[in-house]
């Protein structure tokens, strides 16, 4: 009788941490991420004596970081909402 009741408590449902709606923002956080940083890449010349001014492009100055930044942001928010899936 004791063991009924031991193996009826050990089959539970698995719940995830977050519902849908909280890895749907999560992933669009990390795509802005890494959209960020491949922004960021490049800009490096072949020869070490030319200097390249395309490492201050507006892109890799301004949008990407943004972009990163945007990124973390929703990251944020994906973490600290509450899902409508839970009761």
């Amino acid at each position: 009788m004791g063991e009924q009741k031991r193996k009826e408590t050990k089959e539970h449902k698995s719940e995830f941490i977050f519902g849908k709606r909280n890895y749907k923002f999560m992933f669009i956080g990390l795509a802005l991420i890494v959209i960020g940083f491949i922004l960021m890449s490049g800009g490096g010349s072949d020869d070490p004596n030319v200097f390249n001014e395309d490492i201050f492009s507006w892109r890799r100055i301004r949008l990407a970081p943004t972009l990163i930044l945007a990124g973390f942001g929703v990251q944020i928010y994906a973490i600290l909402t509450r899902s409508k899936d839970t009761n």
